[in-house]
């Protein structure tokens, strides 16, 4: 079996993204990449990737540099991998990685390779009539307990109905975050305490307080001092993702869990993120940390550092798909990230949306992926 093609392509939905200053919930990505990877047995994998999609479509198709071997670090992604064996996906991901180097390393061509890598799983899971998780090398658990992500309210009551509608759809933990937090430490304390208030003792209430917010580390502490009296399972993205040495000050400072990881990339970053940053748990998102090759890597590395790997998964559905076989992977795994959106490009990009239950989601048992991607709905929304 060979790889014959690799194609992003950019959707767009109907709405532009917007944080609402009511309780509504956002439209959901604006653009969105969509990989597909074609061989020539008639297997095709998929992923969304969560960046800026027409510079990826350029890393992806940009020409092959030089006929001189060892040359490859200028390449475009896909001639670096037609004619290749999908299976060989450990291999392929270094093809990769070294032979974008001078343009690549992180940001949209470590996102741009994250993707790939997700659909040659996907293929291979088809190839192998497999689920992911069980190429992975285990299925320990057949479901995930969700977390319902979304944004801050600016008033506590606004925040209260936001808890009881999340309740009402079955969640048993919410996590809030961007919108209005960071703008009023005041009000930032009322409307973790009114989330908190509404959930009640038995619900978790995770925070998200976004590193938009510019901070220092010991203004970080204080948000986090700010807090804990609301018992947040953990906060989030207090610093700059770069800022190891400010993730470890906070960390020890503090009792609550500290979280950060979804815009960090490869094993070396991860790496660091853990020996040097110090954080609680580490979450990385499957289409910008490397894909399903690296993020294994990652969870060996959480596990043997003793902290939690809980997954980026904001996009779609097809990525929350993607994080439910790593989830069923870890041996340890506590929250499932699922976006609230009912956006298009959240809901639709696969024939069977994915839904909660009891507060759960399924890990799915199909084949690869095991989820169907919409084509209709790929054309629908396709502008390139």
């Amino acid at each position: 079996m060979k790889i014959t093609n690799v194609e992003l392509f950019i959707l767009k939905s109907e709405g532009l993204y917007v944080n609402p200053e009511g309780s509504e919930e956002p439209s959901g990505p604006t653009y969105m990449g969509i990989v597909k990877v074609t061989t020539d047995a008639g297997i095709c994998g998929y992923s969304d990737v969560e960046t800026c999609a027409s510079v990826a479509k350029a890393a992806i198709d940009a020409p092959k540099w030089s006929t001189e071997p060892g040359m490859e670090c200028f390449d475009g992604l896909a001639s670096l991998l037609i004619g290749e064996n999908p299976l060989e996906v450990e291999r392929l991901w270094y093809r990769m990685y070294r032979g974008s180097i001078y343009y690549g390393r992180r940001g949209v061509a470590i996102q741009a390779i994250s993707a790939i890598d997700i659909a040659l799983w996907d293929i291979a899971g088809k190839f192998y009539q497999q689920p992911v998780h069980i190429l992975l090398g285990a299925k320990w658990r057949s479901k995930v307990r969700a977390y319902g992500s979304t944004l801050f309210r600016p008033r506590p009551e606004a925040m209260r109905v936001a808890v009881r509608q999340y309740l009402d759809q079955g969640f048993t933990a919410v996590k809030f975050g961007w919108g209005v937090f960071g703008k009023d430490p005041q009000l930032d304390v009322a409307l973790v305490e009114a989330a908190r208030s509404e959930l009640g003792d038995r619900n978790d209430l995770l925070v998200d307080t976004g590193w938009f917010v510019e901070r220092t580390p010991k203004e970080a502490i204080q948000v986090v001092r700010s807090l804990e009296p609301y018992r947040p399972f953990f906060i989030e993205e207090l610093l700059h993702p770069e800022d190891y040495d400010g993730y470890r000050q906070v960390s020890e400072a503090v009792d609550t869990r500290i979280a950060c990881g979804e815009q960090e990339a490869t094993q070396w970053g991860f790496q660091e993120l853990i020996s040097r940053g110090k954080v609680d748990v580490v979450q990385p998102d499957l289409t910008r940390c490397g894909g399903f090759t690296v993020a294994r890597k990652i969870a060996a590395m959480a596990d043997q550092a003793n902290i939690l790997v809980i997954p980026h998964s904001w996009s779609s559905d097809l990525l929350t798909s993607a994080s439910l076989h790593f989830n069923a992977f870890l041996r340890r795994a506590s929250f499932i990230e699922f976006n609230t959106s009912e956006g298009p490009l959240s809901r639709s990009l696969v024939k069977e949306p994915l839904r909660l239950k009891d507060g759960y989601l399924d890990v799915p048992e199909g084949l690869g992926l095991g989820v169907e991607v919409d084509e209709e709905s790929i054309r629908k929304y396709r502008i390139q």
